[in-house]
């Protein structure tokens, strides 16, 4: 079926977040060399690169970067290392920092990460440069949880002159296990130019441009990633490079891939959701994708502009791709002259613009079980959390079919949430709201709370039923009424961010964290005490406070604070 329709200027529908969380708004044409132009500031561009030689559909490029079988390991320790010559051979003597490991690593050497913060304060000279054939390696299983590397530092580009990252990966490398995060302005966490590393099970979070920069001839393998809350990219992709983009998940960032320049990667069996767009295409890049979730992004799924050409599937190799419930178009073929082909995907037919070639197929569920709401896919870090709640119609989605598992709760939802899962017993007499009356939809909830000790109010008689929970409310809440107590408060130690815990929460945290309430996501280190609790968050900890009463059975995850 074909579908096409008029073609639209991009100054009137495409910004990008800055740094400074101000929206600059692009002129028609624009390309990730001008969304590159936008955050860098005055950058020194080079010439035209040509286009590098395009891989068969579907074939993934040769990749030869490898975590050697046989390697000499190096440990490193923050809190208990040394950087000294004598050191670093065993995880008893392990040296202090990531710099002066890597200074000593030869090629084939691992250098393998203990549980802490590595940032400048422990000694870390940024960027890490990370030499040919050299391992970085911390928790695999937790994808870097506990490994949080922070910081960055000024690197001269060839081919985007200078620029703030904290990890430059050369050939025949491998991160691998960390959490990385570049808070400087427009900071780079892992820069890649035309190299081929391997950079898999790990998170990058909280960036302010993205996640991985790729640019060159660069042809790495990205697999098993968390890209969120990055506020550029994911990862960027420009001039000639290539690679390999296989079963990450890219969320709430500005653009989740943004691609340019003459590149042509393979974007295979990714997450791409709730982000501004899924994927910004520009220039004359040829992505090929296959098979990726990409939905409920706040505007489109898909976005081409300038000469941009993805490949979403041909009859001979279809696309696969499952691209549906975002917000504006699922397809945005924006550009002039390209007529986009799209074989084989599920996309809803009514949100396609411009150009495109479409033929429709079912796509199968992905992996990680069948989807109840439609915007929690199928990886989504709580989804088990919410299902078992909805299942015991704790919470519950919206008419159309809907969880929305990143809006606020307030706090009449949340009292209204803890009433219904734990059915506390009264340990007080109730109280009488100056802003809660008697027909409000929330007022038996609230006084239920009240009196179980799960909710209290203000010392202005006030109860606040409208104002959003913030997350160290929800946890004082869910401590004070189970009862919950801790034998010490050295447990919050294990927060990089515990200093902004509020006086009144340190005792109640402590005893939640103790008791294993707590699910940070997306690093477990990093409490966000302050900031607002979200409908996935206040599931995942309610489900917790279930476990902790006996009445539910617990749940693995990754992002459960298990400090004792």
């Amino acid at each position: 079926m074909k579908y096409r329709g008029f073609h639209i200027s991009i100054a009137k529908n495409f910004r990008l977040l800055s740094s400074s969380h101000l929206r600059y708004t692009l002129r028609g044409g624009a390309g990730l060399t001008a969304l590159l132009a936008i955050y860098c500031g005055s950058i020194l561009l080079p010439g035209a690169v040509n286009a590098g030689a395009t891989h068969p559909e579907g074939i993934a490029p040769k990749l030869t970067a490898q975590v050697p079988t046989t390697a000499a390991a190096i440990y490193v320790n923050p809190a208990t290392g040394v950087d000294s010559a004598s050191a670093g051979t065993t995880s008893a003597a392990p040296y202090k920092s990531i710099s002066f490991a890597l200074s000593q690593a030869q090629a084939g050497a691992v250098v393998q990460l203990a549980p802490g913060n590595y940032n400048q304060e422990s000694g870390e000279t940024f960027p890490l440069l990370l030499k040919p054939g050299v391992t970085l390696r911390g928790d695999e299983a937790s994808k870097g949880q506990a490994i949080l590397i922070t910081g960055g530092g000024f690197y001269t580009s060839r081919t985007f002159a200078r620029q703030d990252i904290t990890i430059l990966a050369e050939q025949d490398t491998t991160i691998t296990g960390v959490t990385v995060t570049n808070p400087n302005s427009r900071g780079t966490a892992v820069w890649v130019e035309s190299t081929n590393p391997t950079i898999k099970n790990s998170t990058f979070t909280n960036s302010v441009r993205e996640g991985v920069f790729v640019t060159g001839t660069g042809n790495p393998k990205i697999e098993s990633n968390i890209f969120v809350q990055n506020k550029g990219n994911g990862i960027s992709i420009a001039k000639a490079a290539q690679g390999e983009i296989r079963g990450n998940l890219f969320q709430d960032t500005g653009f989740g891939l943004a691609i340019g320049g003459t590149s042509t990667p393979l974007i295979v069996e990714n997450q791409i959701v709730e982000n501004q767009d899924g994927l910004f295409i520009s220039e004359s890049a040829k992505p090929v994708l296959r098979k990726n979730v990409i939905q409920n992004n706040k505007r489109d799924g898909v976005v081409a502009t300038v000469s941009a050409l993805p490949d979403l599937g041909t009859n001979e190799n279809p696309g696969g791709n499952l691209i549906r419930n975002n917000t504006r178009y699922d397809v945005n073929n924006a550009t002039k002259t390209s007529k986009i082909v799209a074989v084989g995907n599920d996309i809803d037919q009514k949100k396609i613009f411009g150009s495109v070639d479409f033929v429709a197929a079912a796509v199968d569920v992905p992996p990680g079980g069948p989807v109840a709401f439609k915007d929690v896919p199928a990886n989504y870090w709580a989804k088990t959390y919410i299902e078992a709640l909805a299942s015991q119609n704790i919470i519950a989605g919206f008419p159309d079919g809907s969880f929305k598992p990143n809006e606020p709760v307030t706090r009449a939802q949340f009292a209204t949430i803890v009433t219904k899962a734990l059915t506390p017993p009264a340990k007080r007499a109730g109280i009488k709201f100056k802003d809660v009356a008697t027909n409000f939809w929330a007022y038996a909830a609230i006084q239920s709370a009240y009196q179980s000790q799960f909710v209290s109010g203000y010392p202005d008689g006030t109860f606040k039923p409208q104002q959003q929970i913030p997350r160290v409310q929800a946890l004082v809440s869910l401590a004070n009424g189970l009862g919950l107590t801790a034998n010490n408060q050295n447990v919050l130690s294990f927060y990089t961010d515990a200093a902004q815990i509020p006086n009144y929460a340190i005792a109640p945290v402590a005893a939640a964290t103790a008791q294993q309430l707590v699910i940070n996501y997306p690093t477990a280190k990093q409490l966000n005490p302050n900031r607002q609790a979200t409908r996935a968050e206040v599931a995942a900890f309610v489900y917790q406070a279930l476990v902790s009463a006996g009445r539910a059975q617990p749940i693995p995850s990754s992002y459960l604070v298990t400090a004792q």
